[in-house]
């Protein structure tokens, strides 16, 4: 396997560094296993160069979006601190490459969350807050033509974060029938409520937390959790304003630089 894995990581690497896409690696791995062998390599990388590993993210929870890609279950990625952005801040123009964004609710746990099983009463007594985010997604692979290996051995199609700065506790929001908004510059370009993140971000949650654990690398108290997206992802393009409004977590905004400035 290690053959495979290695020149899978070494092309999306080289996306990185040269700002350019990349061809599907789908023709160097074969399975989830092989494609999250890729992903734990670029992970080993960047904590080599001392990116600092601060949360997960949780994709693939539409369920037009598994379909797609022929899939039963949900993705995951990791969540780096370089990844987040301020409410409100400016993404410089390439940060992300191909960017999309998504509007999602973001838990930040107090506890960790280590059984191989995992009840929704676990969840909930180890979660601090929530707050509503939009991550903001990109693809190293050429024109997002992604298969379920390409977009899991590329850390989940992962780019960058924005979360709100208002915390608000689980038992004051109803997060499955909570209403989202996101706009462009006023105008309405996605819109979603809990329930289509696998019927509840609590459930992608949980599916999380057991995952992590069968794979060695568990849920600790301070990690961040993007649950997966609210409603449809949207092109994210240099001049953009997005806001995202989240019925009892409130709102964020990020802008995009435009090219240039």
């Amino acid at each position: 396997m290690f053959e495979p894995v290695h020149a899978a990581a070494e092309r999306i690497l080289g996306a990185y560094a040269s700002g350019v896409p990349c061809e599907p690696v789908r023709d160097l791995i074969e399975g989830p296993e092989q494609a999250y062998a890729v992903q734990d390599r670029v992970t080993d990388h960047w904590e080599r160069q001392g990116r600092r590993l601060t949360g997960r993210k949780i994709g693939l929870t539409s369920a037009a979006v598994q379909r797609q890609l022929g899939v039963g279950s949900p993705d995951f990625g990791m969540l780096f601190a370089d990844m987040a952005v301020p409410d409100g801040a400016e993404i410089p123009a390439g940060a992300v490459l191909q960017a999309k964004a998504e509007a999602e609710v973001a838990l930040v746990l107090e506890r960790d969350l280590l059984h191989e099983r995992h009840t929704a009463a676990d969840l909930i007594r180890a979660t601090a807050f929530a707050l509503p985010a939009i991550e903001v997604v990109g693809s190293r692979i050429r024109d997002w033509d992604i298969s379920l290996a390409d977009t899991v051995a590329d850390n989940a199609s992962s780019g960058m974060y924005v979360l709100g700065n208002r915390p608000v506790r689980l038992e004051d929001a109803d997060l499955r029938l909570c209403g989202m908004v996101l706009e462009r510059r006023g105008e309405q370009v996605s819109t979603g409520t809990g329930a289509a993140c696998l019927g509840h971000p609590l459930n992608a949650a949980l599916w999380l937390a057991d995952t992590l654990v069968r794979v060695g690398r568990p849920l600790r108290a301070g990690d961040t959790v993007l649950t997966g997206a609210l409603g449809p992802m949207v092109a994210a393009v240099p001049g953009d304003v997005l806001e995202a409004r989240v019925e009892g977590l409130g709102d964020v905004r990020v802008a995009f630089a435009k090219e240039g400035s």
